[in-house]
């Protein structure tokens, strides 16, 4: 398990999640500073974002249909429900209990990811990803006490810096994850792959370039046709449909920009006519360059 990660630490995996990270548009926004005592029951519904809760004080048990046993979160842990699964912030782990603990104070937010592309990433995580207050080396307990802290000032800029810090939760729950339970096939399971993760760093970082399978397969030190055969194991497509999927990804994160015309855009990620460029944008977001342009032009 440990050479997986140090693999992981150096390596072009890193190049590819942030790009991921870029063009879907992580946003982290904090909600609320949760306090209570006695018995309660906070319920968080089915959203189209990723919840997060992060203990400052107290225990909370979390109970959902999604798990298969109520959660007991401690004073620093992280819980991220990466898909919005509806659950209860409670304070005990079943409604009969009648011991429930003393006061809870809880940070809550949400993470956004901008378009559907994002969804293969999400769908790659479990229901829920539990992170403790100790993990990462103490990283999360003092970011955690970061997070407090600024929610206890309520200084100008608070808010701002509240937000900004939640982008880093995100990542540290992804990193716990891959590191106790990495998975098996998907787009995280290519990432921490050596082989794999160096054919998509050259997409991610170069998608303009006129790749060929034999290409990436160079890049992945393997041959074409075990190239082919493994990316599309890992991924569930082959690797021109995700090169494919990927340029337009990228185009949209662009256009979103605003600074770039369709044109440029379209002879950056190595189209030779902007016509083939809009019909191959149109087919992968079901509309055309020029709305995500004028969508970014009306956006203060």
């Amino acid at each position: 398990m440990s050479e997986t990660l140090d693999l992981f630490a150096k390596h072009p995996a890193e190049a590819v999640l942030q790009s991921l990270l870029n063009a879907y548009q992580l946003r982290a926004r904090v909600t609320d500073r949760f306090e209570a005592c006695g018995h309660w029951d906070e319920p968080a519904p089915d959203a189209p974002f990723a919840w997060f809760h992060v203990v400052e004080q107290g225990i909370c048990h979390i109970r959902s249909a999604s798990l298969a046993a109520p959660l007991r979160m401690l004073p620093g842990d992280l819980v991220v429900f990466p898909g919005g699964a509806a659950h209860h912030l409670c304070s005990a782990p079943t409604p009969e209990d009648e011991r429930p603990d003393a006061r809870v104070v809880m940070i809550c937010g949400e993470f956004h990811f901008d378009g559907p592309a994002a969804v293969a990433l999400l769908r790659a995580l479990p229901t829920a990803i539990t992170v403790r207050a100790d993990a990462d080396q103490g990283r999360l307990a003092a970011l955690a006490a970061l997070l407090r802290g600024e929610a206890e000032a309520q200084q100008f800029g608070s808010r701002a810096v509240l937000d900004k810090l939640s982008d880093a939760l995100f990542v540290i729950a992804l990193r716990d994850h891959l590191r106790h339970s990495p998975p098996s096939n998907g787009l995280l399971a290519a990432l921490i792959d050596p082989r794999l993760s160096a054919a998509l760093a050259a997409i991610h970082q170069q998608p303009g370039i006129d790749w060929t399978v034999q290409a990436l397969a160079d890049k992945a030190l393997l041959s074409r046709a075990t190239f082919a055969q493994r990316f599309n194991e890992f991924l569930g497509e082959p690797p021109m449909r995700y090169l494919l999927r990927w340029r337009m990804t990228a185009g949209l994160a662009r256009l979103r920009e605003g600074r770039c015309s369709v044109g440029q855009v379209a002879g950056e990620l190595g189209f030779e006519t902007e016509a083939a460029f809009r019909r191959a944008f149109k087919r992968i977001h079901g509309f055309g360059p020029g709305i995500a342009r004028r969508e970014a032009r009306r956006t203060p």
